[in-house]
């Protein structure tokens, strides 16, 4: 689903009988470009969908120009391949589950701005997130990513300001999850978490081939997958070699895990 006309999100039995029905968990992922959320965090998104939660992908640039070169050295025109770029990201967040938004702010570069921040912040507080997903803090090879990172963080925190001009009710301060940036041993990324995506795959890799402008990562994104995995059953418990099919997602924590029990 597209950003215009936003359909309201379903809401879930209250565990207190008779109570009021309370909205289903809510996950945000703030995007730079169009592909960057399927590569990355496809299998997280495709797995809270399928849990019935909400799902709302703020997509702010098409990636038209950096990240397009196949429809570029075809001749197509900037117009055409912004509306290539958004059809492709229509599709691939349908067949995750999820809603995308996009901002159409213009990428290579991406710049951080008031206005931007802003418009997020407004997204922060009518999603009321329980979990956010972004990109890590550093990339030096697309300064696009890091800029997403900046405002994605300064957008939550300002959305839990009371005094911040706006619409809409002040949000908590949901957990941030920083997904796996393309070459992660020059981005100071630590894969942190391991996130079992088997169970949807095969859902990931349909929403990946939704991008035909970037075809050539196709391949890379489940090879990656498949070593993730190998990680995860390395770290789950008694590591016995046996054969294993297992799929996986890496994510990076800002901010400390909050909880009352140690696992």
């Amino acid at each position: 689903m597209t950003h215009e006309g936003a359909p309201s999100p379903k809401l879930s039995a209250s565990p207190e009988q008779g109570g009021p029905p309370s909205p289903p968990r809510s996950t945000l992922v703030v995007t730079a470009h169009a592909g960057d959320f399927v590569w990355r965090a496809g299998g997280a998104i495709a797995l809270a969908a399928s849990r019935g939660e909400r799902v709302t992908i703020a997509c702010l640039t098409f990636g038209e120009r950096g990240e397009s070169a196949k429809a570029w050295r075809e001749g197509r025109k900037l117009a055409e391949i912004k509306a290539m770029r958004r059809e492709e990201a229509e599709q691939a967040a349908a067949t995750l589950g999820a809603e995308v938004r996009f901002f159409d702010a213009g990428d290579y570069p991406l710049v951080a701005t008031a206005e931007l921040t802003d418009r997020l912040v407004a997204v922060f507080r009518e999603t009321q997130p329980d979990v956010v997903l972004t990109h890590p803090v550093e990339d030096p090879y697309n300064g696009d990513h890091p800029a997403a990172n900046h405002m994605a963080l300064q957008a939550r925190v300002l959305a839990q300001a009371i005094g911040y001009p706006g619409p809409g009710e002040i949000i908590g301060a949901p957990p941030v999850f920083y997904f796996e940036p393309h070459q992660p041993e020059m981005s100071g990324f630590r894969p942190e978490v391991l996130l079992d995506i088997t169970e949807v795959w095969e859902t990931k890799r349909k929403a990946m081939e939704c991008l035909g402008a970037q075809q050539h990562l196709w391949d890379y994104y489940t090879d990656l997958a498949v070593r993730r995995g190998v990680q995860l059953k390395r770290n789950a418990g008694p590591n016995l070699g046996l054969p294993h099919k297992t799929m996986a997602e890496a994510y990076m924590r800002p901010y400390p895990q909050v909880t009352k029990e140690l696992a």
